[in-house]
């Protein structure tokens, strides 16, 4: 689809929404850094049987452009990219997923387009970095990593990527969708990525902490317990929010859809319908 002048990867799955049904509106799902629509692969079966799932490389992803100008790469243009890509597709309303990077972008599109959001579900996501000196600090070494792209090519960059103890998979996981794991982030334009460092990494993003409690969407936050750092992330987001539901994922880390595919899908599957009441993960 062509969106704002650039052409975008998107792929749609599952039955359109009946109004007759318990099924809400269609699902956006949002990959996370170095992801592309593949990267729900695993899953996106089994939320298309719950309903209809869009699904887009974000820019500088995938199949999806990768201009020369980071400039395009923010936060804003995404939100402006997301409404477009409604707007395309007739809809009005959405329910929202989005996992770490993606969870930022859907984070931001829900604060600015809060009439198109019905229920956001975060997947191991940040309302953003609120020191200035951190924030800074994180925007220094995310333009030294996408020099590092851009220098020593994706091969490499991924390979040190994937050494990050925080997106280390569950010990449980195969080693067959670990492999697949890495040839999807090999699968990506070491510009696209560089460029997503520059425009919306952490340190890019303006803190919307102060902003979780005029949310008027639902809000399912979605973490692993072996990931530390985003638990209390997530603790801190549910008691700001005016209505959210955290659900903490046993044997899980900061990929929650990988380590544990089929909790994860009991839960965005909970959230798609008209239920308020999202289960618990154990």
């Amino acid at each position: 689809m062509r969106l704002n002048d650039l052409d975008f990867h998107v792929e749609i799955d599952g039955a359109d929404t009946d109004p007759d049904t318990d099924k809400g509106p269609p699902l956006l799902l949002l990959h996370g850094f170095t992801g592309s629509v593949r990267a729900w692969d695993a899953v996106r079966p089994a939320l298309a049987a719950a309903g209809r799932t869009v699904a887009l490389d974000l820019i500088g992803h995938g199949r999806s452009a990768a201009p020369a100008d980071a400039q395009r790469y923010t936060l804003e243009w995404s939100t402006r990219d997301l409404s477009r890509l409604l707007d395309g597709l007739r809809l009005d309303v959405v329910d929202v997923l989005g996992y770490s990077m993606g969870g930022r972008v859907a984070l931001h599109f829900a604060a600015q387009a809060p009439e198109r959001v019905r229920t956001l579900i975060l997947e191991s996501a940040s309302p953003g970095i609120e020191d200035d000196q951190e924030r800074q600090r994180r925007v220094q070494s995310d333009a030294l990593l996408a020099e590092r792209i851009l220098r020593d090519g994706i091969s490499a960059f991924v390979a040190e990527w994937e050494r990050v103890p925080l997106l280390a998979t569950a010990p449980h996981v195969a080693e067959g969708v670990r492999l697949r794991h890495t040839a999807l982030r090999l699968d990506n334009d070491p510009l696209g990525l560089a460029n997503s460092l520059r425009g919306m990494g952490a340190g890019q993003q303006t803190p919307l902490w102060p902003v979780l409690p005029q949310l008027p969407a639902r809000v399912v936050l979605i973490v692993g317990e072996r990931d530390a750092r985003y638990c209390a992330i997530a603790q801190r987001m549910h008691a700001l929010l005016p209505a959210s539901q955290l659900a903490v994922v046993p044997e899980a880390g900061h990929t929650v859809h990988v380590d544990q595919p089929e909790a994860f899908v009991g839960l965005v599957r909970a959230a798609m319908t008209r239920s308020h009441d999202v289960p618990s993960a154990e």
